[in-house]
């Protein structure tokens, strides 16, 4: 197996793929189409937080199960490899942007990494409720689902306005 080695430059910021030639326009709509899905998810996570330990529809919690790391996934690759790259491009960058866009990369990391875990304590639940615990896995749920949420509310209050500022192109 193969292992690249990233190299850090001066300022500790990993390097990032150039955006080729991005519309911001489309840009921000699409980050927008992003957020508002997970916005959904979170939605629905919360009502299968609300509604345990009597889970009703163990399909739908399943299926939101089989959503949860695919969906974070693609948001954020999304992010990763058009939107961070056109930011460090713009003639805005300044050490506060790069640090920014640093901490929103390692908390993609996270995120995904706890999306997982909480995907695997939903199935749990679902197929072996006997040794599965409800007060645990809405614990869980409502510290992804508000963490996920205050992700996309400093990403829309701070993100958003910057590329609106570059090009006047989003809503």
């Amino acid at each position: 197996m193969k292992i690249e080695q990233v190299i850090m430059s001066e300022d500790n910021v990993i390097p990032l793929p150039h955006a080729a030639g991005k519309d911001i326009e489309s840009v921000c709509s699409k980050l927008l189409v992003h957020h508002d899905e997970q916005i959904v998810l979170c939605d629905r996570l919360e009502e299968v937080a609300d509604e345990l330990p009597a889970l009703s529809d163990t399909q739908m919690c399943l299926s939101l199960a089989r959503q949860i790391h695919p969906m974070i996934r693609a948001a954020h690759e999304y992010e990763e490899k058009t939107l961070f790259p056109l930011l460090m491009t713009t003639d805005n960058v300044d050490d506060t942007l790069k640090s920014t866009v640093e901490r929103l990369r390692y908390e993609h990391w996270e995120d995904e990494s706890f999306a997982d875990e909480v995907a695997d304590a939903m199935i749990r639940f679902v197929t072996d409720r006997a040794s599965s615990n409800a007060e645990t896995l809405a614990y869980m749920l409502r510290g992804f689902f508000e963490g996920l949420r205050r992700h996309i509310a400093f990403e829309r209050e701070h993100i958003v306005p910057l590329l609106c500022k570059v090009r006047k192109a989003c809503p």
